[in-house]
């Protein structure tokens, strides 16, 4: 499979969404898939240029640059607010895209990504440089090209081919990032904990890694038998206060 078969079908699953529930998803989504094809340079490029704007919170290296950047990403991206979250450390983003939609749905992202060494590295890892790979084709070689610029950089770009077919997203969207998570996220609590939002609370789903709960937002006939350990988990925090939200 090649990088750009690859790219296409992750942003037509992601975009899938939009169309669950109904007869013939393929007939559906034919709109959609020709905005990915005809998006797909649009779509690197976005990539690359995001990789190219490092936000590294262990050296405080570009710290303003990568949350204004992650915010107009968002902005182009159809979300109706993007807004910078102060915190003790690293700004966190609060965004919100109101689509009418009946139910809501939280996203967690982070913009930030580890160090880099470039004697470590076969291309420089801030030029996003396309390389050809042996068994795989053209691909980004780059710092956050698989963590987590790359995924997250997918899902944009699903929602701009959604936006460009004429289509909505089929929930409401609330999204809560940070740049410190490659640091343990250490004031992700203080982010989360200064953003609202009106949608009411039995109309809202956090993702979370599987086998993770809070006593304090998951009934109990979802938890495990055993507890998993007591390790901080930014999205675990983030259902938590959205859990809070009245």
């Amino acid at each position: 499979m090649d990088r750009r078969t690859f790219l296409r079908n992750v942003a037509v699953g992601a975009a899938g969404l939009a169309v669950s529930g109904r007869s013939s998803a393929a007939d559906d989504l034919g709109g959609v898939r020709a905005e990915i094809e005809k998006r797909h340079d649009e779509a690197v490029k976005r990539l690359q240029q995001w990789i190219a704007q490092p936000t590294i919170a262990a050296e405080k290296r570009g710290v303003e640059e990568g949350c204004d950047l992650f915010i107009r990403m968002l902005r182009d991206a159809g979300f109706n607010t993007a807004k910078r979250v102060p915190s003790d450390g690293v700004p966190g983003v609060f965004a919100t895209l109101d689509a009418g939609a009946p139910h809501t749905l939280g996203l967690y992202f982070m913009y930030d990504v580890k160090q880099a060494d470039p004697a470590e590295w076969s291309s420089p890892p801030w030029e996003a440089r396309l390389v050809d790979k042996p068994g795989f084709g053209k691909v980004i070689v780059g710092r956050g090209a698989v963590n987590q610029k790359g995924p997250e950089a997918t899902f944009l770009a699903a929602l701009h081919a959604l936006r460009g077919a004429g289509r909505k997203v089929p929930v409401n969207l609330v999204l809560v990032a940070e740049g410190e998570e490659e640091i343990g996220s250490p004031h992700f609590k203080q982010i989360a904990g200064r953003t609202t939002t009106s949608t009411p609370a039995s109309r809202r789903t956090w993702t979370a890694p599987p086998g993770t709960w809070c006593k304090r937002c998951t009934p109990s006939s979802r938890r495990t038998a055993t507890p998993p350990r007591l390790t901080d988990s930014p999205t675990r925090r983030a259902r938590c206060t959205i859990g809070k939200r009245k």
